[in-house]
Protein backbone atom coordinates (compact mmCIF):
# COMPACT_ATOMS: atom_id res chain seq x y z
CA UNK A 1 0.00 0.00 0.00
CA UNK A 2 1.53 3.17 -0.77
CA UNK A 3 2.07 6.16 1.81
CA UNK A 4 0.67 9.30 0.71
CA UNK A 5 1.45 11.14 4.17
CA UNK A 6 3.42 14.52 3.34
CA UNK A 7 7.28 14.90 3.45
CA UNK A 8 6.99 17.64 5.87
CA UNK A 9 5.02 17.46 9.01
CA UNK A 10 2.33 20.53 9.68
CA UNK A 11 4.28 21.83 12.09
CA UNK A 12 7.31 22.11 9.60
CA UNK A 13 5.50 23.42 7.02
CA UNK A 14 3.98 26.46 9.36
CA UNK A 15 7.20 27.43 10.14
CA UNK A 16 7.59 27.12 6.28
CA UNK A 17 4.89 29.67 5.65
CA UNK A 18 5.82 32.13 8.43
CA UNK A 19 9.61 32.39 7.53
CA UNK A 20 8.42 32.84 3.66
CA UNK A 21 5.91 35.70 4.86
CA UNK A 22 8.62 37.20 6.73
CA UNK A 23 10.54 37.20 4.32
CA UNK A 24 8.38 38.54 1.55
CA UNK A 25 7.31 41.65 4.35
CA UNK A 26 10.81 42.68 4.36
CA UNK A 27 11.47 42.48 0.48
CA UNK A 28 13.87 39.65 0.92
CA UNK A 29 13.33 37.00 -1.24
CA UNK A 30 16.42 36.91 -2.97
CA UNK A 31 19.04 34.49 -2.26
CA UNK A 32 21.23 35.44 0.91
CA UNK A 33 24.49 35.08 -0.91
CA UNK A 34 22.89 38.16 -3.76
CA UNK A 35 21.45 40.72 -1.54
CA UNK A 36 22.48 44.08 -2.01
CA UNK A 37 22.31 45.56 1.42
CA UNK A 38 25.09 43.37 2.44
CA UNK A 39 27.27 45.60 4.22
CA UNK A 40 30.62 47.17 2.04
CA UNK A 41 34.22 46.25 3.79
CA UNK A 42 35.20 48.91 5.88
CA UNK A 43 38.76 50.35 4.81
CA UNK A 44 41.34 50.86 7.25
CA UNK A 45 43.10 53.55 7.84
CA UNK A 46 46.34 54.37 6.08
CA UNK A 47 49.96 53.53 7.39
CA UNK A 48 52.44 56.34 7.81
CA UNK A 49 54.02 57.11 4.68
CA UNK A 50 57.74 55.60 5.46
CA UNK A 51 56.06 52.51 6.96
CA UNK A 52 54.02 49.74 5.86
CA UNK A 53 51.43 48.00 8.24
CA UNK A 54 52.10 43.99 8.19
CA UNK A 55 49.85 41.23 9.77
CA UNK A 56 49.29 37.78 10.66
CA UNK A 57 51.05 35.08 12.79
CA UNK A 58 53.79 33.91 9.83
CA UNK A 59 54.03 37.53 8.32
CA UNK A 60 54.81 38.88 11.58
CA UNK A 61 56.94 36.34 13.34
CA UNK A 62 59.09 36.18 10.27
CA UNK A 63 59.68 39.68 9.96
CA UNK A 64 60.31 40.05 13.41
CA UNK A 65 63.42 37.85 13.22
CA UNK A 66 64.67 39.67 10.02
CA UNK A 67 67.37 41.66 10.93
CA UNK A 68 66.87 44.01 8.35
CA UNK A 69 63.62 44.64 8.98
CA UNK A 70 63.16 47.66 10.98
CA UNK A 71 60.33 47.39 13.24
CA UNK A 72 58.72 50.61 14.43
CA UNK A 73 55.37 48.40 16.85
CA UNK A 74 54.06 45.42 17.58
CA UNK A 75 50.48 45.55 18.05
CA UNK A 76 49.07 42.27 19.61
CA UNK A 77 46.49 40.52 21.70
CA UNK A 78 46.73 38.76 24.45
CA UNK A 79 46.01 35.29 22.69
CA UNK A 80 48.20 36.07 19.23
CA UNK A 81 51.49 36.77 21.23
CA UNK A 82 50.46 33.63 23.67
CA UNK A 83 50.21 31.66 20.16
CA UNK A 84 53.69 33.55 19.21
CA UNK A 85 55.10 32.22 22.53
CA UNK A 86 56.77 35.75 22.57
CA UNK A 87 58.65 37.37 25.15
CA UNK A 88 57.72 41.00 25.07
CA UNK A 89 60.96 41.54 27.07
CA UNK A 90 63.04 40.13 23.80
CA UNK A 91 60.91 41.71 21.18
CA UNK A 92 63.11 44.28 18.95
CA UNK A 93 59.91 47.29 19.20
CA UNK A 94 57.79 48.60 21.55
CA UNK A 95 54.55 46.06 22.11
CA UNK A 96 50.99 47.62 22.38
CA UNK A 97 48.20 45.28 23.94
CA UNK A 98 45.08 46.06 22.15
CA UNK A 99 41.66 44.51 21.90
CA UNK A 100 40.46 42.78 18.11
CA UNK A 101 38.27 45.52 17.25
CA UNK A 102 40.96 48.31 17.09
CA UNK A 103 43.02 45.92 14.09
CA UNK A 104 40.35 45.87 12.54
CA UNK A 105 39.60 50.03 12.56
CA UNK A 106 42.81 49.92 11.70
CA UNK A 107 43.31 47.02 8.92
CA UNK A 108 40.00 47.40 7.37
CA UNK A 109 37.08 44.48 8.01
CA UNK A 110 38.56 42.39 4.98
CA UNK A 111 41.75 42.43 6.69
CA UNK A 112 43.38 38.73 8.13
CA UNK A 113 45.01 39.79 10.96
CA UNK A 114 44.77 37.02 13.28
CA UNK A 115 45.48 39.32 16.28
CA UNK A 116 48.51 41.04 15.31
CA UNK A 117 49.81 43.92 13.50
CA UNK A 118 53.64 45.21 12.56
CA UNK A 119 54.60 48.37 12.03
CA UNK A 120 57.79 48.69 9.99
CA UNK A 121 59.75 50.49 7.76
CA UNK A 122 59.66 48.20 3.97
CA UNK A 123 63.07 46.56 3.53
CA UNK A 124 65.74 47.94 1.23
CA UNK A 125 65.55 47.97 -2.37
CA UNK A 126 67.80 46.00 -4.02
CA UNK A 127 68.98 45.32 -7.99
CA UNK A 128 69.88 42.08 -9.49
CA UNK A 129 73.34 42.06 -7.53
CA UNK A 130 70.85 40.69 -4.63
CA UNK A 131 70.56 37.39 -6.79
CA UNK A 132 74.43 36.32 -6.23
CA UNK A 133 75.24 32.99 -7.00
CA UNK A 134 71.93 31.73 -6.83
CA UNK A 135 71.52 29.27 -9.81
CA UNK A 136 67.64 29.54 -10.20
CA UNK A 137 65.47 32.71 -10.06
CA UNK A 138 61.94 33.81 -11.03
CA UNK A 139 61.05 36.64 -13.43
CA UNK A 140 57.52 38.17 -13.66
CA UNK A 141 56.45 40.22 -16.69
CA UNK A 142 53.90 42.91 -15.11
CA UNK A 143 52.22 40.00 -12.77
CA UNK A 144 50.01 42.58 -10.59
CA UNK A 145 47.99 40.38 -8.50
CA UNK A 146 49.49 41.11 -4.88
CA UNK A 147 47.90 37.76 -3.79
CA UNK A 148 49.48 36.13 -6.62
CA UNK A 149 52.74 37.83 -6.73
CA UNK A 150 52.60 36.63 -2.40
CA UNK A 151 51.99 33.06 -3.77
CA UNK A 152 54.91 33.45 -5.87
CA UNK A 153 57.26 34.51 -3.35
CA UNK A 154 56.32 31.46 -1.10
CA UNK A 155 56.98 29.13 -3.70
CA UNK A 156 60.14 30.78 -3.94
CA UNK A 157 61.09 30.24 -0.70
CA UNK A 158 60.05 26.97 -0.59
CA UNK A 159 62.19 26.00 -3.54
CA UNK A 160 65.25 27.86 -3.40
CA UNK A 161 64.76 30.30 -5.45
CA UNK A 162 67.25 33.26 -5.45
CA UNK A 163 65.49 35.73 -6.20
CA UNK A 164 61.85 36.96 -7.61
CA UNK A 165 62.47 39.84 -9.95
CA UNK A 166 59.65 42.02 -11.52
CA UNK A 167 59.06 45.62 -12.44
CA UNK A 168 58.48 48.75 -10.63
CA UNK A 169 56.16 49.94 -12.72
CA UNK A 170 52.79 47.26 -13.32
CA UNK A 171 53.70 45.24 -10.20
CA UNK A 172 52.68 45.36 -6.43
CA UNK A 173 54.43 47.45 -4.17
CA UNK A 174 55.60 45.53 -0.58
CA UNK A 175 52.32 45.79 1.31
CA UNK A 176 50.13 44.27 3.99
CA UNK A 177 48.38 42.37 1.72
CA UNK A 178 51.35 41.18 -0.37
CA UNK A 179 53.06 39.90 2.49
CA UNK A 180 50.00 38.13 4.10
CA UNK A 181 49.80 36.32 1.31
CA UNK A 182 53.72 35.65 0.81
CA UNK A 183 52.72 33.98 5.14
CA UNK A 184 56.44 35.57 5.77
CA UNK A 185 58.33 34.61 2.56
CA UNK A 186 59.43 38.19 1.60
CA UNK A 187 61.79 38.32 4.38
CA UNK A 188 63.76 35.48 3.13
CA UNK A 189 63.75 36.10 -0.63
CA UNK A 190 64.56 39.19 -2.33
CA UNK A 191 62.31 40.37 -4.04
CA UNK A 192 63.70 42.39 -7.04
CA UNK A 193 62.45 45.74 -8.59
CA UNK A 194 64.25 46.94 -11.79
CA UNK A 195 62.72 49.49 -14.03
CA UNK A 196 63.76 47.67 -17.66
CA UNK A 197 62.75 44.10 -18.07
CA UNK A 198 64.44 43.39 -21.27
CA UNK A 199 67.59 44.60 -19.65
CA UNK A 200 67.25 42.33 -16.41
CA UNK A 201 66.78 39.59 -19.36
CA UNK A 202 69.91 40.45 -20.99
CA UNK A 203 71.83 40.88 -17.66
CA UNK A 204 70.81 37.45 -16.34
CA UNK A 205 71.38 35.82 -19.83
CA UNK A 206 75.56 37.57 -19.51
CA UNK A 207 75.66 35.57 -16.07
CA UNK A 208 75.30 32.71 -17.22
CA UNK A 209 71.26 32.10 -16.80
CA UNK A 210 69.35 30.23 -19.21
CA UNK A 211 66.17 32.57 -19.37
CA UNK A 212 63.19 30.40 -20.06
CA UNK A 213 59.60 32.40 -20.52
CA UNK A 214 56.43 30.08 -19.69
CA UNK A 215 53.83 30.06 -22.40
CA UNK A 216 50.84 27.66 -22.96
CA UNK A 217 51.24 28.00 -26.94
CA UNK A 218 55.15 27.29 -26.17
CA UNK A 219 56.48 25.29 -28.61
CA UNK A 220 58.33 23.28 -26.53
CA UNK A 221 57.92 21.54 -23.26
CA UNK A 222 59.60 23.05 -20.34
CA UNK A 223 61.65 20.19 -19.24
CA UNK A 224 63.29 20.22 -22.79
CA UNK A 225 64.52 24.11 -22.42
CA UNK A 226 66.85 23.23 -19.72
CA UNK A 227 70.08 23.99 -20.03
CA UNK A 228 73.21 24.74 -17.98
CA UNK A 229 73.33 25.16 -14.17
CA UNK A 230 71.63 28.35 -13.77
CA UNK A 231 67.41 29.34 -15.14
CA UNK A 232 65.15 31.96 -14.39
CA UNK A 233 61.66 31.01 -15.17
CA UNK A 234 59.80 34.42 -16.47
CA UNK A 235 56.13 34.36 -16.11
CA UNK A 236 53.27 36.61 -17.85
CA UNK A 237 50.60 38.79 -16.11
CA UNK A 238 47.50 36.94 -15.63
CA UNK A 239 45.79 38.30 -18.74
CA UNK A 240 48.12 38.95 -21.41
CA UNK A 241 50.61 36.45 -20.07
CA UNK A 242 54.46 37.69 -21.89
CA UNK A 243 54.57 40.93 -23.49
CA UNK A 244 55.92 40.65 -26.98
CA UNK A 245 59.19 42.32 -26.27
CA UNK A 246 59.90 39.77 -23.54
CA UNK A 247 59.02 36.87 -25.82
CA UNK A 248 61.70 38.04 -28.07
CA UNK A 249 64.34 38.54 -25.27
CA UNK A 250 64.29 35.34 -23.33
CA UNK A 251 66.41 32.51 -25.23
CA UNK A 252 63.29 29.99 -25.21
CA UNK A 253 59.58 29.53 -24.63
CA UNK A 254 57.86 26.43 -22.85
CA UNK A 255 54.64 25.22 -21.89
CA UNK A 256 54.01 23.31 -19.57
CA UNK A 257 52.60 19.35 -20.46
CA UNK A 258 49.49 19.26 -18.98
CA UNK A 259 47.19 16.67 -19.48
CA UNK A 260 43.66 17.31 -18.37
CA UNK A 261 41.12 19.87 -20.53
CA UNK A 262 42.60 22.51 -18.98
CA UNK A 263 45.57 24.11 -20.77
CA UNK A 264 46.55 27.14 -19.04
CA UNK A 265 47.23 27.37 -14.75
CA UNK A 266 46.95 30.75 -12.37
CA UNK A 267 50.12 32.35 -12.65
CA UNK A 268 51.25 31.01 -9.44
CA UNK A 269 50.20 27.53 -9.70
CA UNK A 270 52.44 27.44 -12.88
CA UNK A 271 55.09 29.10 -10.74
CA UNK A 272 55.16 26.50 -8.38
CA UNK A 273 55.26 23.49 -10.77
CA UNK A 274 57.92 25.00 -13.05
CA UNK A 275 60.23 25.47 -9.56
CA UNK A 276 59.29 22.29 -8.86
CA UNK A 277 60.74 21.11 -11.99
CA UNK A 278 64.13 23.76 -12.51
CA UNK A 279 64.90 22.09 -9.21
CA UNK A 280 64.89 18.76 -10.25
CA UNK A 281 66.84 19.46 -13.01
CA UNK A 282 69.51 21.56 -11.52
CA UNK A 283 69.71 19.60 -8.42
Amino acid sequence: MSDDRPTHTPKDSHYARLRRAHRDAKGDGAPRAARADRAPPKPGRPAPADRVRLYGLHTVEAALGNSKRTCHKLYATRNALARMDLDVQQVRCPVELVEPRFLDTELGSEAVHQGVMLEASPLPSSGLAAIGNARLVLVLDQVTDPHNVGAILRSAVAFGAGAVVTTSRHSPQESGVLAKSASGAMEYVPYVQIGNLADALDTLTNSGFTTIGLDSAGDAILEETFRGDRIALVLGSEGKGLRQKTRETVQALARLEVPGAIRSLNVSNAAAVALYAARRFIA
